[in-house]
């Protein structure tokens, strides 16, 4: 897995949402009741990237195969779980590719 990390002093997971992780590029959000505007995750199950944000710090990792992705996003649910971080969900903002996507890569039991 190649793991990235960045900083952004002024930023906010809005920049996420809105410019650099959106649906038109693939991604999906990944929920959890600790999501705040400092806070968020997201997922591109083409591109098999997972995007964590956190006052100002972000991680982007990017998965070498399937089962990698795979077993990363589980691995993301199983620890938010532990920790008490539910509910936990992929959110695919009602798009039918990338739920069709996330089905196919068997985390359609994920999906919220």
């Amino acid at each position: 897995m190649k793991t990235t990390r960045e900083f952004y002093p002024d930023g906010e997971r809005y920049l996420f949402d809105f410019k650099l992780c959106t649906l038109k590029k693939g991604y999906a959000q990944l929920d959890t009741s600790q999501d705040a505007w400092y806070y968020g995750n997201w997922a591109n199950p083409e591109k098999l990237i997972m995007v964590s944000y956190a006052e100002g710090d972000c991680c982007i990792k990017q998965a070498e195969s399937k089962e990698e992705f795979i077993e990363e996003v589980r691995s993301w649910a199983e620890w938010n779980k532990e920790n008490g971080y539910s509910p936990f969900g992929i959110d695919p903002l009602c798009n039918e590719g990338l739920i069709e996507k996330f089905k196919s890569l068997g985390l359609g039991d994920l999906l919220h």
